[in-house]
């Protein structure tokens, strides 16, 4: 059978997405792959379709049990056999999925890092037949990435303890030149085929609001949302996800949390209450969501900013998996830079590094805050800049963030940028951006009288406001007329560009528009709704009704029965009998055997093909 005839099969869907085909074919001839591709682009799809075209036990390396619980559930239910091992499981229960898997009841086995060379794993995968290993979020193998994690070193010498080297094919949503350098070395790929994916998701609308009443503006949020709508709202401390939690229950939203400060069983319980649809939004930090494969959520709300822009746009891209129109909102202050300043400073997670090394992380991760941080502040579409981050030539405008919605005046600031690059020259790059707004406004404290700043020449030359200042200067660092300093209380410094603004005839222009300061100023672009296609509600309200019975009864996650994407699609198309119901997207023949009788029933007790 082809790669897409087992695709239609076994998953409903008639053709593969951008890179997907390209990663088959190369796993096919028998070539290590790294596939780079967003979050929600499909990239399980890559490996679970020569899984089914190969003999053998594909081993699928992954780090959260909430990855390897929902991609199991899905092939289950795609009439495909897999199975997990990991700490969630009896050393009974262990065995007897490794006894399954041996004796071929099993396609693909998904495993935790850390149980690889664990003498029982050894002795199943020795004696069996392994064509493929699959490294899934393979960036956690590199000290550069976002997310290093040492469990994942041990993934070569897995590989070199099997009898025959399998393929390798590794995987990841974000992952920079020098992390795809490093996953190449570190995982020993053989001359890989690297598949770069374009990193849009066109059907996600992003905003990004400067903001202090945050409070205020994530009800604002809310308030435009369905009462039934899915989401995750990310916070940066344990402390703000419970207080954004209460705030949420208290106005009646079915809203849980999920923090590493909780026991055990609390956040099994709470992750498994956001799963199974009992609640609708998650409030955690981000030891929650890396491998939720949910496909109904259709908003991601930062309540902080992330530590990089790799971060925001892997926990972003939980929104929409699916490839419904979703929401990301990121909720913007300059304290959020800070809190992050202190934790690249604290953090222990290194201490088994080398002190240059240590130090030269330290230095990327306060470089990845400069680009989140210019993320927050450009005025520019927001999309086009992520995109370039990641190295893409996008267009100037794509026409569905906040940005590009909203109204902006383009103003002449090149005097403004002169006197203020003019002032870091004159106080020899060895303050930060506080300092020398201070110093343009000709404020005269203690401190600034102690280094003798109001000698200078620039002492007071501007008569711009500290916000506005500050706003110019962080567009000039955007522009790369200024940067910031590798280090926790970074210092202003000259950028690359700085001379060119300083000729006679230069000129610098800025986006401005009036300041933000209560939601109620704030342009409804940065709070729209994603627009999502039109169908029947009422169709589609009960086809819902009977996706919750039908995983109420089998103890499913709703969106393993059929995604909202493939409930669209049966309204659009309204089949009347079972080989109509196989043209829709997403209905392959063992979910339309077990689920798609019931399914017609319904849509067959409306009045035909109106879409209204």
């Amino acid at each position: 059978m082809t790669a897409k005839k087992t695709l239609k099969k076994y998953f409903g869907y008639d053709s593969f997405r951008d890179g997907q085909k390209e990663l088959i074919d190369g796993i096919m001839a028998e070539r290590d792959v790294l596939g780079i591709m967003p979050t929600g682009a499909g990239k399980s799809i890559c490996f679970q379709i020569p899984a089914l075209m190969m003999d053998g036990v594909v081993i699928v390396v992954s780090p959260l049990i909430s990855l390897m619980k929902d991609q199991v559930h899905a092939l289950n239910q795609a009439g495909i056999g897999a199975a997990f091992i990991n700490s969630s499981l009896s050393d009974r229960q262990i065995y007897k999925a490794l006894q399954n898997a041996a004796n071929g009841l099993y396609k693909l086995v998904y495993v935790a890092p850390e149980r690889l060379m664990t003498n029982g794993f050894l002795y199943f995968a020795t004696k069996t037949k392994i064509p493929m290993v699959v490294v899934d979020e393979a960036h956690c193998i590199s000290q550069w990435g976002n997310d290093f994690r040492p469990s994942y070193a041990e993934i070569p010498a897995f590989v070199a303890q099997l009898a025959h080297r399998p393929i390798v094919s590794a995987f990841t949503a974000t992952a920079t030149p020098r992390v795809r350098d490093d996953i190449i070395e570190k995982l020993a790929l053989n001359k890989p085929m690297v598949t770069i994916s374009g990193f849009d998701r066109p059907n996600l609308h992003f905003s990004i609001i400067k903001i202090g009443n945050k409070t205020s503006a994530l009800l604002n949020f809310l308030e435009q949302r369905p009462k039934d709508a899915v989401g995750i709202v990310y916070c940066s401390t344990r402390k703000a996800v419970d207080e954004v939690r209460f705030v949420l229950f208290n106005e009646g939203y079915e809203v849980g949390r999920y923090h590493a400060g909780m026991g055990d069983d609390e956040r099994r319980q709470s992750q498994e209450d956001f799963i199974y649809d009992r609640i609708k939004i998650m409030v955690a930090t981000n030891a929650f969501g890396m491998g939720i494969d949910k496909s109904n959520v259709s908003f991601v709300v930062h309540y902080n900013m992330p530590k990089d822009i790799e971060s925001y746009y892997q926990e972003a891209g939980r929104a929409g998996r699916d490839g419904t129109p979703a929401n990301c909102l990121l909720l913007y202050t300059g304290k959020d830079s800070s809190t992050i300043r202190y934790f690249i400073e604290e953090t222990d997670a290194m201490s088994t590094l080398d002190f240059v090394t240590r130090q030269e992380i330290k230095r990327q991760n306060f470089r990845r805050l400069e680009e989140i941080e210019g993320l927050c502040l450009t005025k520019d579409c927001l999309r086009g800049y992520i995109l370039r981050y990641f190295g893409e030539n996008p267009p100037e405008n794509c026409g569905n963030c906040a940005n590009c919605g909203a109204e902006f005046d383009e103003a002449d600031i090149t005097i403004e940028a002169q006197k203020i690059i003019s002032c870091v020259a004159r106080m020899r790059e060895r303050f930060g951006i506080k300092m020398v707004v201070e110093v343009l406004m000709g404020v005269s404290n203690q401190k600034i009288r102690n280094f003798g700043l109001t000698e200078l020449s620039t002492f007071g030359i501007s008569q711009l406001s500290a916000i506005k200042l500050t706003e110019i200067v962080n567009h000039l660092i955007s522009k790369g007329y200024l940067r910031k300093s590798d280090e926790q209380f970074s210092l202003l410094k000259l950028g690359k560009n700085y001379k060119g603004a300083l000729q006679k005839d230069a000129k610098i222009t800025m986006k401005t528009k009036s300041e933000i300061e209560t939601t109620h100023h704030t342009p409804a672009s940065y709070y729209a709704q994603a627009k999502r296609e039109t169908v029947n509600k009422d169709v589609f309200d009960a086809l819902k009704a009977l996706r919750l019975q039908i995983a109420t009864e089998n103890r499913l996650p709703a969106f393993v029965v059929f995604s909202d994407a493939t409930l669209v699609d049966m309204c659009k198309k309204m089949p009347q009998n079972m080989e109509q119901m196989l043209t829709v997207s997403g209905v392959g023949q063992v979910k339309a055997e077990r689920y798609g009788k019931a399914f017609l029933e319904v849509i067959l007790r409306f009045d035909g093909h109106t879409n209204k």
